[in-house]
């Protein structure tokens, strides 16, 4: 399809918008556009009736197609606990006249719950709740958790006072490095539509995107594109034992994005129904009998998640949202190690997927976090590709975004919110560069543990579980002692002493919070962990609250074969359990309502709910899914506080 000339009322807005940091006196919304807009908010009651205009610095991405972070600054703190209807109008730049104003009414009559004629928000006092999970990958054939998200939500429609403060995507919000077929044809279609900038590309079998889009490796076959090296380095002699070892590591790169345009057009994708438009019918040319089949199969699956859509876009206008990268916003395994990094970033090709891939995740998901922490360099970077989208524009925004350390951010919420980067100030290991490199350095953890002074309780966002299943974490030791941590994903808290150590001496800190719960995802499972050091009596000190995926899961006689072996193995009395960094601890798992034999981890594709009581103790959590929500039963913890030993 090619952009029309003329851009109907209900067709301007691409993506969007989505509700991200919501403040006392600031709210911010992410969204995608074909034509460059003015735009301003009203909320009813509120600045007497004046409309709010932001602050707002449109990101050209292509001929007919900007990227817009609309911060609107108040001048009186917003309404709490209340829900606030909001009306977000648009108008051409080129407009000067005021009737030209489009209503949300108007551009997004579907963004309502029901029995409201406009969207809504609640910006409650305090941390009373929250919705959270990870790993959304649509053409898994399951559920949409955000679809069931929004159905949840819209039941309370009329009860704002009970609404989460947030929703929490702990990663993977999106694959880039496992896409379907379809969905590599529809951002194809996508990035013709939209105009979305070309780029050249050093040292590949291609030379430029083009060049990629019209190649026989196009479809399916990306694998043998993506940058590998030979074994005759000792520095890499590690992993598959063969004339090559690939860089890009994922069992899943058949259709690995490549370019930013690519990129770009996924997170469009997979957040708005108004871009599938632009999906053709039939096949692409020259699959195989085998590649067509997949092809097929994957379509039917997309068809489904492209039906859920126009939930997923009202739930993100309705929540606030705030997000995280893990490896596959990215791509799989991304800063495992040391060697994969030096290996990585050696080669300009696979330097330039990783950097475009964090390119789009500041762009679509980090800008929106914390908007100041962009202010300076990156956005003059930014709008310096942005009007002239040449590759040393490209590379040095790359070259930026590379070095950048300020992922991690926090709300001054009650409790407090602290969402932390375990993916790029990593503890790389110094005796072997093979060895999986711990989540956060050592100064990323003194940083957090000044971030947590004086505060009485807090809630903590770590993609990867700081407490885990005991039998999966000493599988991916035992194949991280072997050379191979790549085979396993041995991405855990406790895989790096130096990191363990760190985190756990944080939580025995004397003036560290009372209260501790740790929000994560990752894994495909769910379990809920109350953690205590052994001198501790009465409730929990820390809580271990994983929820994931959104849009996938773990094979199920795989985990309940996990499952039932590391209840017998690290049952509370096991000598096993002194060998662990966490002996020094009792981790007793709460049972999912569901759970008939014992079972401790949740195998259901949704989205996490937690509540939180005054003192920041989480007081109820559950899984909620489209079929069923699962409670899990912290009253009935499985052993008692007074277990010797670590309780996994």
């Amino acid at each position: 399809m090619s952009a029309n000339t003329t851009t109907r009322k209900t067709d301007n807005v691409l993506a969007g918008p989505i509700l991200r940091r919501l403040e006392s006196r600031r709210i911010v919304f992410w969204l995608a556009a074909r034509e460059p807009c003015i735009w301003r908010l009203s909320i009813k009651d509120i600045e007497n009736g004046a409309a709010l205009v932001p602050n707002a610095t449109p990101v050209r991405i292509g001929r007919h197609c900007f990227l817009y972070l609309l911060d609107f600054v108040l001048d009186s703190d917003l309404p709490t606990d209340q829900a606030l209807p909001y009306d977000l109008q648009w108008q051409k730049e080129s407009s000067s006249e005021a009737e030209n104003w489009v209503s949300i009414r108007e551009w997004a009559p579907d963004l309502c719950q029901d029995g409201h004629d406009l969207p809504q928000f609640v910006k409650r006092t305090r941390l009373a709740g929250v919705l959270h999970g990870s790993c959304r990958k649509p053409h898994y054939p399951c559920e949409d958790g955000l679809v069931a998200a929004d159905h949840w939500l819209n039941l309370k429609a009329n009860d704002p006072a009970s609404w989460p403060a947030f929703l929490m995507l702990t990663g993977d919000q999106v694959y880039v490095d496992d896409v379907a077929g379809p969905m590599l044809t529809a951002i194809h279609e996508l990035i013709e539509e939209l105009g979305l900038y070309d780029e050249q590309i050093e040292e590949a079998l291609v030379p430029d995107s083009q060049t990629l889009y019209k190649s026989k490796y196009n479809y399916y076959r990306r694998s043998e594109l993506l940058p590998d090296v030979r074994p005759n380095d000792p520095l890499r002699k590690r992993f598959f034992e063969g004339a090559k070892k690939p860089v890009f590591t994922t069992s899943s790169a058949d259709n690995h994005l490549v370019t930013l345009a690519e990129i770009l057009a996924m997170y469009l994708l997979v957040w708005s129904p108004i871009t599938w438009d632009c999906l053709p019918e039939g096949l692409p040319a020259g699959l195989s009998p085998e590649e067509t089949e997949r092809y097929r199969k994957e379509r039917e699956t997309l068809t489904h998640f492209i039906g859920g859509l126009k939930s997923v876009r009202r739930v993100l206008a309705h929540m606030p949202t705030l997000m995280i990268f893990d490896d596959h916003d990215v791509t799989d395994d991304w800063n495992l190690t040391a060697d994969w990094e030096q290996t990585a970033y050696g080669h300009p090709f696979s330097r330039r997927i990783i950097g475009n891939a964090l390119v789009g995740y500041m762009l679509c998901q980090g800008w929106g976090n914390n908007p100041d922490a962009f202010k300076d360099d990156t956005l003059e970077k930014i709008q310096a590709w942005s009007q002239s989208p040449t590759k040393p524009h490209q590379d040095d925004l790359i070259h930026h975004l590379l070095h950048f350390h300020h992922w991690e951010y926090s709300l001054d919420t009650k409790p407090k919110l602290l969402v932390m980067d375990t993916r790029t100030r990593r503890w790389r290991s110094e005796r072997n560069l093979n060895r999986p490199s711990g989540l956060m350095d050592w100064e990323a953890l003194t940083e957090l543990q000044t971030e947590l002074l004086n505060h009485d309780s807090v809630v903590m966002v770590s993609p990867a579980p700081i407490f885990g299943v005991k039998l999966i974490e000493v599988v991916q030791k035992c194949f991280s002692l072997a050379g191979k941590p790549l085979l396993v994903d041995a991405e855990n808290w406790m895989a790096h002493k130096g990191t363990a150590g760190a985190i756990l001496n944080i939580f025995r800190h004397t003036r560290t919070p009372a209260h501790f719960v740790i929000l994560s995802g990752d894994v495909h499972y769910s379990f809920v962990y109350g953690i205590q050091l052994k001198s501790q009596r009465g409730v929990p000190h820390l809580w271990q609250i994983t929820s994931s995926g959104i849009k996938n899961e773990f094979p199920r006689k795989l985990l309940d074969t996990l499952d039932r072996l590391s209840r017998w193995l690290y049952s509370p009395r096991s000598p096993l359990n002194y060998f662990t960094r966490r002996r020094g601890m009792k981790i007793n798992p709460f049972k999912p309502e569901t759970a008939s034999h014992g079972e401790r981890l949740l195998n259901q594709a949704g989205i996490g709910y937690v509540e939180f009581a005054e003192d920041g103790k989480p007081t109820y959590v559950e899984q909620i899914s489209m079929q069923k929500r699962t409670q899990f039963r912290l009253d009935v913890p499985e052993e008692s506080s007074s277990t010797p030993g670590e309780t996994q």
